[in-house]
């Protein structure tokens, strides 16, 4: 029996040129897979073709609320990857559209054309939960599993990479502000994994090197709380910056003014989340349904954060001496 090549395998992405989408379409490409980018505008997924060889990435159009378009984008696809999110909502990108009316739709053409499907959600994901972010993608989940049993999930606590919106975002306001809010006193805790990582075990579930049907926590190597994580911001772009401690309640009314900024700084939702660890569950790490048990040695913040973080200093890559 002649065995069947990476090459000859096709992955549809969706989302694939988002942030985490680049990580993944980069991930999958060194494997050797073709790619089919499922976006709403393929005119600007020109930056994906760098990521692979001469025709490895074909680009076509595909909006979730569009069943038709989903489906033809799944046609022919042995596996189809669903990175589609949003942080915040906009017009007609709501929570529930995305999250979870987007994700039904996914998975349904997947089942219809027999596709394997890798779902991409988030720790913390809970149909239950208080924060409209967390819940939809719980929906999502729920989604996913009842028309592909044998789905794989994988829930990243929160992302970083170049043009990342958490380590950037506060840099950018350390380079301005006199000072750096800690929402509910900077005590919740994350476990920021590099979007590099996660594209690789997107590319082990490709591969097939997963257990169908299971949900996967994805965590860095380390945990910190978030006024750490801001301490680091400042030690790494050498900003000295007062950390005020802010209760949940004043920060939810002053989320009430920032979500209407193009791009907000914070949300009540956001707040909302922040109530909440973002840390792999002890029972993932048990069950190793983690990176290290995709055998994926996860990197730090410490090794990559710093190598797109210069930017931010008023030395630039140099560092002021000792």
């Amino acid at each position: 029996m002649t065995a069947i090549s990476n090459s000859d395998m096709l992955v549809t992405v969706f989302g694939a040129t988002g942030f985490l989408g680049r990580h993944v379409v980069r991930a999958l490409a060194g494997h050797g897979y073709r790619m089919r980018a499922a976006v709403r505008r393929p005119d600007l997924a020109g930056p994906l073709q760098p990521l692979g060889g001469v025709g490895q990435i074909h680009a076509v159009q595909a909006n979730l609320r569009h069943p038709a378009s989903v489906e033809a984008a799944v046609r022919d696809s042995a596996v189809v990857v669903n990175l589609v999110g949003i942080l915040f909502e906009r017009g007609r990108q709501r929570f529930a559209a995305v999250h979870a009316g987007g994700a039904d739709v996914v998975a349904r053409a997947a089942a219809a054309h027999g596709a394997r499907l890798i779902h991409v959600s988030a720790i913390g994901a809970d149909d239950n939960a208080t924060a409209r972010y967390a819940r939809t993608k719980g929906l999502g989940e729920k989604a996913v599993f009842a028309a592909v049993p044998e789905a794989v999930v994988f829930r990243p606590s929160i992302i970083f990479g170049p043009d990342d919106a958490f380590f950037n975002k506060f840099a950018a306001m350390a380079r301005l502000a006199p000072v750096l809010p800690l929402v509910g006193g900077g005590r919740t805790r994350f476990r920021p994994v590099f979007g590099g990582d996660v594209g690789e075990a997107v590319a082990k579930a490709v591969a097939n090197e997963t257990t169908p049907g299971t949900i996967y926590e994805l965590g860095g190597p380390e945990v910190y709380n978030f006024k750490e994580l801001m301490q680091f911001v400042l030690a790494t772009v050498d900003r000295r910056r007062l950390l005020l401690p802010i209760p949940f309640w004043v920060a939810k009314v002053i989320g009430q003014f920032l979500q209407f900024l193009p791009s907000p700084l914070l949300t009540p939702d956001q707040v909302e989340l922040l109530k909440q660890d973002n840390v792999v569950s002890v029972s993932a790490l048990r069950e190793e349904r983690t990176l290290k048990g995709l055998r994926i040695e996860p990197r730090s913040i410490e090794v990559i954060v710093p190598s797109y973080l210069w930017r931010y200093r008023k030395t630039g890559q140099f560092r002021r001496p000792d």
